[in-house]
């Protein structure tokens, strides 16, 4: 018979000369960083990359006003109508994000635009 250990991180606490030591690194600069022993990728790695199965985002929830003949459209496949319209908003929102990838500045190169209003 095996035994199953389950640790987490506060099982073992950061003393203070960990904390030194990780502030320290976190002071050095990115061009310090020794990447000659990681391969670059190839584009076949991310043709057959998939977003992680265990990952779900944080919801929030808000009001929002919709036309009443868009909201009988997404009630009329039954239960499920918010996660659908969440879905049809998250593919919009990557779409956006894949066709305005090659007109983003470097200096805002990975950051989405978030528009407030």
């Amino acid at each position: 018979m095996s035994k199953l250990v389950r640790k987490t991180l506060t099982d073992s606490p950061i003393t203070s000369a960990r904390k030194r030591k990780l502030a320290r690194l976190a002071e050095r600069p990115d061009s310090e960083i020794d990447f000659s022993d990681i391969p670059p990728l190839k584009q076949s790695f991310w043709d057959n990359a998939v977003r992680n199965p265990f990952y779900r985002p944080l919801k929030q929830q808000l009001t929002v006003r919709l036309d009443a003949d868009v909201v009988a459209w997404l009630r009329q496949h039954g239960k499920g109508y918010q996660t659908r319209l969440n879905r049809m908003l998250r593919e919009a929102m990557l779409k956006n994000i894949g066709t305005s990838a090659a007109s983003r500045s470097p200096a805002r190169e990975g950051r989405p635009t978030i528009h407030k209003g």
